[in-house]
């Protein structure tokens, strides 16, 4: 083989090994960051009830005035992995916390709006009050429950008017076995 050939063909090989390496470089590179909690309890609390959404939709001024109430839309808290020994009652309570409203007594605050609150009920409605246990809920080994309601109440009429715009609302939430 002449010279030449050789170089071509030496040329060929170290621009396609050069090309299939800018290409792995470009394929883009990234990250997985893993968080959690190892925690002593009876039961285990699903990814998804740790931090989750409860979108309350649209409602109008007017069907908060003068004190009302918008509709109750209902959350859940999964439970998994549950086992029972060392529990007396077999039962847990949630105990929400956040900040309150004095515009509507036992709300939880808006953040952005005015006049309103919301209103975090057991399923059954019985109304919960922030910072206080629920009504303990009877459970049993393996995958358990926990529904809550949660729904927009407008201030009194008495006391002011109800604003508009978009808001947000966090209530943090602790478990207890009994």
């Amino acid at each position: 083989m002449n010279v030449a050939i050789k170089s071509a063909l030496a040329a060929m090989v170290l621009l396609a090994s050069s090309a299939s390496v800018v290409n792995a470089a470009g394929a883009g590179t990234g990250s997985v960051t893993f968080s959690g909690e190892i925690i002593e309890a009876a039961c285990s609390i699903t990814p998804e009830s740790v931090d989750r959404p409860v979108p309350l939709g649209s409602v109008s001024k007017s069907q908060l005035s003068g004190g009302g109430v918008g509709t109750k839309h209902y959350f859940d808290i999964e439970l998994i992995g549950c086992s029972l020994t060392g529990l007396t009652d077999k039962t847990v309570t949630a105990t929400f916390t956040g900040t309150g409203t004095t515009e509507v007594p036992g709300a939880l605050a808006l953040n952005g709006v005015a006049g309103a609150g919301i209103l975090l009920t057991e399923f059954d409605g019985t109304a919960i009050t922030l910072g206080n246990a629920t009504t303990p809920k009877a459970i049993t080994p393996g995958s358990n429950t926990l529904t809550f309601g949660a729904q927009l109440k407008g201030q009194s009429s008495t006391t002011g008017t109800v604003g508009t715009g978009t808001f947000t609302a966090v209530t943090h939430f602790a478990l207890a076995y009994q």
